[in-house]
């Protein structure tokens, strides 16, 4: 009896250890897969718009620069946007949000293609507790179709808000680059859910 008595508080203490070492790993975890994520929709929104003018396609103008980055709100895995970018290859060795090496092959009208968009996990039944989205990278395959690869889990949901100055403000015409502020909450789908918030400035918008 005194032997329970002893090791019981001892078990608890144990217990709760134990729980607060995976919720912290978890928590970790969660970071870890945030700041990817935001490594890659942040190098995305930096090269948009690049155009090598040794492959420059004529059709593709300078003034569309609306159509080098695209914000479709609302339309991911419980609300979240999507984001998606084109850009010429440079003179070096370019790479797409999964790490393929970018070639002409993997280009429309010499153009890459870039796109993030959070939805369900795939294999889940529905109605099954989930621990968030799945972030999906969209990029060219060799023949120039879209495809799709899960990137992580654990998006519980993604904003993307242009947030640029209208141009009229800022004193420097068309040249001003434009600011994107990327926001997500990450979740383990039970206690955990974490909010990061970055913002990232185009470089090579025309």
């Amino acid at each position: 009896m005194l032997c329970a008595l002893l090791l019981n508080p001892l078990l608890r203490a144990s217990a709760q250890l134990a729980t607060k070492q995976m919720q912290y790993e978890k928590t970790q975890s969660l970071i870890s897969e945030a700041e990817r994520a935001f490594e890659l929709m942040g190098h995305a929104i930096r090269v948009a718009g690049y155009q090598n003018i040794r492959t420059k396609n004529s059709s593709n103008k300078p003034t569309d620069s609306k159509w080098f980055i695209q914000v479709n709100k609302k339309v991911g895995y419980r609300g979240s946007d999507s984001l998606s970018i084109q850009h010429g290859l440079s003179d070096g060795v370019d790479f797409d949000c999964i790490g393929n090496v970018l070639s002409k092959e993997r280009t429309r009208k010499d153009l890459a293609f870039q796109g993030f968009i959070v939805e369900r996990q795939a294999g889940i039944a529905k109605g099954a507790k989930v621990n968030g989205g799945s972030l999906i990278c969209q990029s060219l395959d060799r023949q120039g179709r879209v495809q799709n690869t899960t990137l992580m889990n654990g998006i519980n949901h993604l904003l993307v808000d242009d947030i640029s100055p209208p141009q009229s403000t800022v004193g420097m015409g068309d040249s001003a680059p434009r600011l994107y502020k990327i926001s997500l909450q990450m979740t383990d789908g039970a206690l955990i859910k974490l909010d990061f918030e970055r913002t990232f400035a185009t470089r090579n918008m025309p």
